[in-house]
């Protein structure tokens, strides 16, 4: 069968590779249906490997070459005899977490900062950008039929900015500042107005971002190169904001986010830093001002993000810009996010 591997820093092709064999007792195999591009496969791509094991990895020894694509979902082709999650035939989406249940974090339920943590599309056989897979038993959740192939592959990104917003928490009635357009930056702004926030606003440099962002119906969507952020919000609402979510990745955004936020507010650091950035913590100390780190999303998540977008609630769908086939997914997808004058925001691949 065909799929996309990672054999090196930008060394990415469509490659033929022999297809799935016999499933163990808790494994499925499924037969790919769509995939998301994620931000973290484009900096594997253009800047890593990093997450991809190059060594094998100590809960599967998966290594380089790698099939990339964690954000997907499928069709159930064939199960094993243990499995409970879903049946042969079923549409599913997949939560692509493995870890090993024995650490500190597992034993206390946060699997997704387990010392051995892994993921399908960096440190599993298998990926979501190839033409079937097989994952786990505990890796799947059945898509209900009002839902499509393209919202069950956007469930992914979903769990991290529901997960951002929920850790916050965004109450009904808040005012929130999202930095960062990006994927998850958009689809952490439609959460928060899914949670019942009063206001969101979103800032980003980007105007092709910020176009595609003005669509969303957002309270606004603020340039940072052009004017304070800060000192227009606080022209609004003298007292500060309430929430304050950065997606951003840089040291301007969360200072943006710290000091746009109301004396007691919470600041949550969604997105991952490049670098390190330097903060004055006696801003955070004199006004109360909590700053949380959230990681990727608890691995239960998946139903209640499904009852969310299927609800109709949550649009996700709103943040695809394009869909290519594997053939093309490197020149038309990997290489056209990377693109600082691309209008894209998301794009999806289609491995059949």
């Amino acid at each position: 069968m065909k799929a996309l591997r990672l054999r090196g820093l930008r060394e990415l092709q469509v490659d033929e590779v022999e297809e799935p064999g016999a499933l163990g007792p808790r494994e499925l195999l499924l037969r790919n249906r769509l995939c998301g591009i994620c931000g973290t496969d484009l900096h594997e791509y253009a800047d890593g490997p990093k997450l991809v094991t190059s060594d094998a990895h100590p809960l599967t020894g998966a290594s380089l070459p790698q099939i990339l694509g964690h954000e997907f979902s499928g069709e159930v082709l064939a199960v094993g005899a243990e499995v409970g999650s879903a049946a042969v035939g079923d549409r599913v989406s997949v939560m692509p977490l493995f870890f090993c249940g024995e650490c500190s974090a597992c034993r206390e339920g946060r699997e997704q900062c387990c010392v051995k943590l892994g993921a399908v599309g960096y440190n599993w056989r298998w990926g979501g950008m190839s033409e079937s897979a097989v994952v786990a038993d505990h890796q799947v959740a059945r898509l209900p039929d009002e839902m499509t192939a393209e919202q069950g592959a956007l469930v992914e990104p979903t769990a991290v900015a529901l997960h951002a917003v929920t850790s916050a928490p965004v109450r009904a009635g808040d005012i929130v500042l999202v930095t960062g357009g990006g994927p998850i930056g958009q689809l952490v702004a439609l959460c928060a107005m899914a949670a019942g926030a009063g206001a969101v606003y979103l800032s980003e440099p980007n105007p092709r971002r910020r176009r595609h962002a003005e669509r969303l119906g957002l309270a606004g969507v603020l340039d940072p190169n052009d004017g304070d952020v800060v000192a227009e919000l606080t022209e609004q609402f003298p007292g500060g904001l309430d929430i304050a979510i950065e997606c951003a990745g840089n040291q301007p955004a969360l200072e943006a986010c710290i000091e746009a936020v109301r004396p007691g507010a919470t600041v949550v650091q969604t997105a991952l830093h490049p670098r390190p950035v330097q903060i004055d913590p006696t801003r955070l100390t004199f006004r109360d001002v909590s700053l949380k780190g959230v990681n990727c999303f608890p691995v239960t998540s998946w139903p209640r993000v499904i009852r969310l977008i299927a609800s109709g609630r949550l649009p996700v769908q709103r943040i695809v810009t394009g869909q290519v086939d594997l053939a093309s997914a490197v020149e038309d997808g990997f290489d056209a996010l990377l693109d600082p004058q691309s209008d894209h925001i998301k794009i999806l691949v289609s491995p059949e």
